[in-house]
Formats: C-alpha cells, sequence, structure tokens
C-alpha cells in the first residue's frame, strides 16, 4: 500500500441526490436491518450468499512460486497502450513454461487513480481499463487448465474518497450513511492534533462546493484521498463479505489483503496492528478459506509472523527479509547468517520476495544489483529455496530495470519488455505508445533474448522453479540442520522420506561443503547444476564412524543434493 495525498473530490449536490435516490431497499449485514448501500452504476449492492465451489487446481497449488502482475504493465491487447486482462491471458503459456503456480493481480476493481488501483471506486466492478468480467473468467479457464491459480488484491481499509458511499457519508452528521466511515464532529476533536502517522496527521476536512468547512474530520491513513471505513460497523463488515463472495463465487482462487494491520484505531497512540486488526483479519481470512483450495496472503508490515498465525491470515510477507537477502548475496557476512537462521524461528507459511510494486520495500532488483547477474542469481536461488510462498515480481526474471526520473512508486510499475526495442519500438508490450516509458535495459534484458541464452537470469530461474516444483521438499518440507560458516551456507529440507540438500557459497571463493554420511544412505544425487550426478554416502568398510564427504563449491554458486535419509551437513 502506498500514501496518497491528493486532495479528495469535493462532495457536491448532484452526486448527493443521485446517490440519496437509490437507497430505496433494505440490505441485511450481520443481521442489522441498514439501508442498501448503491454503487457507481446506479444499482443496489446486496449482501451475496456464499457459493462453495470445488477447486480444479492440484492439492498444494499455493506452496508454488507466484507472479505479482501490474495488469496496467503486463501486455496490451487492444492496442491502446495500457495492459489488460486478455493480454496476460495471452502470455499465460509463458508463466506456465517459466513454472509459475500462481498470479497475484495487484488492483483490477475500479478506482479513482486508474494506475495503482488502491482507491476503489467499486468493490464489485473491473477497471474498464482491464476489461470485462468476462475476461476475467475467461483468464480464470485458461489459467487453471495450466495449473495456475490466480488472487487479486482487496482494500479492506479504505474507499477512494469519491467512492458514492463515502460522498453519502460526507453529506454531514445525521445521515444514514455517516457512521460507515471514521469521523470526528466538532466537539470530539480534542486529540486531534495528537496524531501522526508517518509524518502526517490522519484527519481531513471535507470541502462542500462552497469551499465551506462544516468543522467535520475524517480519517484517512493512507492519505486524503482514500478515506478509512469504520471497520467496527458490523454492515460496513457485511459489506466487504458479500464483496470477498462476489468474486470467489466467480471462482477466484484468493485475495491479498491489503494493509490488515490498519483496519482499527483505538487512539493516537494505539493506532497500528491493534488487536481488533488482527481478528478481524482471521475473520475474513476464514471466510475467504472456508471455498475449498483458496489462498490468504496479508500484507502486515507490523509484524508479519504474527499475521501469518493460521487464525489470522495463514500467510503474510516476510517484510525485512528481503533486505537482508539483497545484501547476502552481495557478501555481507552478518545478512548471511541472518537469512540462513531467519526461518528456524519464523513461521513457514510466510510468503518472500525480492521487490515489490512499493519502494519502501526497495528498488527493482536489478537496480540494487546494478547489473550484477551472479549475485542476482545467488538472491533468487535463496529465496526459490528457502522456506515461504515465493512472489515474483513481474520482470524480475529477466532482469528488468527500473524506469529513472518517475515520481514515487512509478519507476516499479512499467511495462514489461517481451522483445528488444530493434525488433519492436513498445518492447512487444504494445502497438501503441505505453502508458509510461519501457524500461531502460530492454534492449539487452527483455524475454526473448533471455530465453535464447542459457546461461541467462530467466533460464537461472526456470531451473530454479524447476527443484521447487519437482522436489515437494523444497515446496513445502522442513527447514533443518543450517550451517554457516562464513559466506557459505548450507540447510537442509525434508518432507516423509525425501530430503534434499541445498548449499550456497556467497563468497568470491572456492569453498568446500562436508557431509557426514549416517548409516544406511546409499547415496546423494545431484539435481542442480548437473542433474543425475550421484555420490556414494555409505561408510567406509571398516570405519568406526561415517565417512566425510567433502563437496567443492565454486565461487558464488548454489548445489541442490537430493538423498533418501538424513545426513548431517558441516561447511
Amino acid at each position: 500500500m502506498q500514501l496518497n495525498q491528493e486532495v479528495p473530490p469535493r462532495l457536491t449536490a448532484h452526486a448527493s441526490l443521485a446517490i440519496t435516490l437509490l437507497c430505496g431497499s433494505a440490505w441485511l449485514g450481520s443481521g442489522a436491518a441498514a439501508q442498501t448501500p448503491p454503487n457507481e452504476a446506479g444499482q443496489a449492492w446486496g449482501s451475496i450468499s456464499p457459493l462453495p465451489n470445488t477447486s480444479t487446481l492440484p492439492e498444494g497449488w499455493q506452496h508454488g512460486a507466484f507472479m505479482e502482475v501490474f495488469v496496467r504493465g503486463y501486455k496490451d491487447s487492444n492496442g491502446d497502450g495500457i495492459g489488460d486482462l486478455r493480454g496476460l491471458t495471452q502470455q499465460l503459456d509463458y508463466l506456465r513454461d517459466l513454472g509459475i503456480k500462481g498470479l497475484w493481480l495487484m488492483p483490477i476493481t475500479a478506482s479513482a487513480d486508474h494506475d495503482h488501483g488502491y482507491a476503489t471506486t467499486d468493490f464489485r466492478a473491473l477497471e474498464p481499463d482491464y476489461g470485462s468480467l468476462d475476461d476475467l473468467d475467461e483468464l480464470l479457464r485458461q489459467a487453471h487448465a495450466r495449473g495456475i491459480g490466480v488472487i487479486m488484491d482487496y482494500v479492506l481499509n479504505h474507499s477512494a474518497a469519491s467512492h458514492p458511499l463515502f460522498q453519502q457519508s460526507a453529506q454531514g452528521a445525521g445521515n444514514r450513511w455517516r457512521s460507515w466511515y471514521v469521523w470526528r464532529e466538532p466537539g470530539q476533536q480534542a486529540d486531534l492534533k495528537q496524531w501522526d502517522i508517518w509524518g502526517k496527521n490522519p484527519w481531513y476536512q471535507q470541502l462542500t462546493d462552497a469551499n465551506s468547512d462544516d468543522g467535520s474530520r475524517y480519517f484517512a491513513t493512507f492519505g486524503a484521498a482514500m478515506p478509512d471505513f469504520n471497520l467496527r460497523l458490523p454492515e460496513v463488515q457485511e459489506f466487504h463479505r458479500s464483496s470477498l463472495r462476489f468474486w470467489l463465487n466467480r471462482g477466484l482462487d484468493g485475495f491479498r489483503l491489503d494493509a490488515v494491520p490498519h483496519l482499527i484505531e483505538n487512539d493516537a497512540e494505539h493506532w497500528n496492528d491493534q488487536p481488533e486488526s488482527r481478528q478481524l483479519t482471521g475473520e475474513f481470512s476464514a471466510l475467504i478459506r472456508s471455498y475449498p483450495g483458496r489462498h490468504v496472503v496479508c500484507e502486515a508490515t507490523a509484524n508479519p509472523s504474527a499475521y501469518a498465525a493460521a487464525e489470522v491470515c495463514g500467510s503474510a510477507f516476510a517484510f525485512g527479509h528481503e533486505g537482508r537477502i539483497i545484501k547476502a548475496a552481495r557478501g555481507d557476512r552478518q545478512a548471511v547468517a541472518d537469512v540462513a537462521h531467519f526461518f528456524e524461528t519464523a513461521p513457514l507459511s510466510l510468503a518472500t520476495m525480492l521487490s515489490n510494486h512499493d519502494i519502501f520495500a526497495g528498488q527493482r532488483a536489478w537496480d540494487q544489483f546494478h547489473g550484477d547477474e551472479a549475485a542476482y542469481k545467488l538472491a533468487a536461488a535463496t529465496y526459490l529455496l528457502q522456506p515461504g510462498t515465493p512472489f515474483i515480481y513481474y520482470g524480475e526474471e529477466i532482469g528488468m530495470a527500473g524506469v529513472p526520473g518517475l515520481a514515487g512508486d512509478a519507476p516499479l510499475r512499467t511495462p514489461m519488455s517481451w522483445r528488444a526495442p530493434s525488433r519492436d519500438p513498445q518492447a512487444g508490450f504494445s502497438k501503441a505508445a505505453p502508458y509510461r516509458p519501457i524500461s531502460p535495459n530492454a534492449a539487452s534484458h527483455n524475454v526473448e533474448r533471455e530465453a535464447g541464452n542459457p546461461r541467462s537470469l530467466l533460464n537461472f530461474y526456470k531451473a530454479m522453479l524447476k527443484l521447487r516444483n519437482t522436489l515437494p521438499e523444497i515446496a513445502s518440507g522442513s527447514y533443518e540442520q543450517v550451517r554457516v560458516d562464513g559466506l557459505m551456507t548450507s540447510f537442509k529440507r525434508c518432507q516423509g522420506a525425501h530430503c534434499s540438500i541445498v548449499a550456497i557459497n556467497y563468497g568470491r571463493q572456492a569453498a568446500t561443503l562436508r557431509l557426514d554420511a549416517s548409516a544406511g544412505s546409499p547415496q546423494l544425487q545431484q539435481r542442480y547444476p548437473r542433474e543425475g550426478q550421484v555420490l556414494p554416502t555409505a561408510r567406509n568398510a571398516g570405519a568406526a564412524r561415517p565417512a566425510a564427504l567433502r563437496i567443492k563449491m565454486a565461487p558464488r554458486s548454489v548445489q541442490v543434493w537430493r538423498e533418501t535419509s538424513h545426513i548431517n551437513t558441516q561447511p
């Protein structure tokens, strides 16, 4: 999520009249009678009942790697310079061949910003630029046919200031929608100056057509253009439950829930990650998982491990781990140790990444590594072979660079590089001028060129994902026997009788991995980089203890070995 400090649209008399005319029928929320909330299209939003449908995806699909996709930036199918759902559907074979098992779509619901999408104007409609509900249904059908699940962003915390519900709420104290958002009326504002969220006061005034101020203030964690819902109100909770069901009933495979530690604020001191926020997150997550085979992942920067608990979200992004991985790949000894030991105590259900759509999580990986592909590959191997569900940010797999000179998060959210500009002026993204400039390294790092180079980043990602998709212990196994020796680390992943040993040498010098073979271990079989090489592990004849095996590790390299019983690893 990102801050948006735009001034909200002024409330107009025309908007007020249009909304009032829509509020004629009853709508039930959590057993309480309420008025039917209007939507932008002028139709009533009623309560939606669950229609649980079975999943056609393979069991455990959510343990595979996801691709985070900014639909606007992925592929344009109709020549308007903006990516869309049909364009994404056209690229599903590429994603399948890469080894992707899930897609996370950044917001595709109708929005006021028409870009990042987190300022929602209709929770049950698509952003028109992206296509129709039929296009979404076709994407789901085609993705499922390839064994790929699809989840999308859902914003519980707030709406756009131009959302009809907020426009009605802003009509003044006493109107029937006032309580759907968080307001302080004159005489209730003694503590407002005490509030500070990320250096800004989160209380804003709503101006009328006449630029008058009635003295009331509304609460908006992420800026004036995105006012917070009052999620203490049962009707608001039920509104979101029904909106989630709307998408789940169509066959969506789950959600990434945005900014969940901010659902409830208690006072100026206790506003972040309150117990009520965790409870609500757990209730919404339980609803989603009541549909078979669905997946939930949460954005919870305050305490990811707490939100990864089964009773809260079940999975949450491990913010901070990505920065340590980047440092380890550059050769930072402390970071190597921190990364190696992280999952000894952290929940294995966390979601991992190198970067994402928000600049607070870092620049694109290419820009952080300044073109050092050896370090880039070490970082990729680390998070794709460690526990957790990995989320690859679109373009990361080809080393796509961000576009300098753009404001905020825009450098991270630019068109995907499919071909070299010399072959296609828009890098294969569109036949028209794109909504933002193409990547500055599109000539050297695009899908077409990377696919033809056996040593490319793209083919390295394919190799790592092949390991994850063919070795169940890598996808969802335990994390054991962690060893660190300077810039050398190794760990074991086990599931049932099958174990794999992962060794990573982050150093620029060769190193040796020592394995103490336990009795009954007939062999180790290398799965990367030379698949099939066999290393015998039986005891030496007459030896008093297991034979010590030594595996040479080239500088800045990765090796993966599979065995059928336990072997102790020592760097």
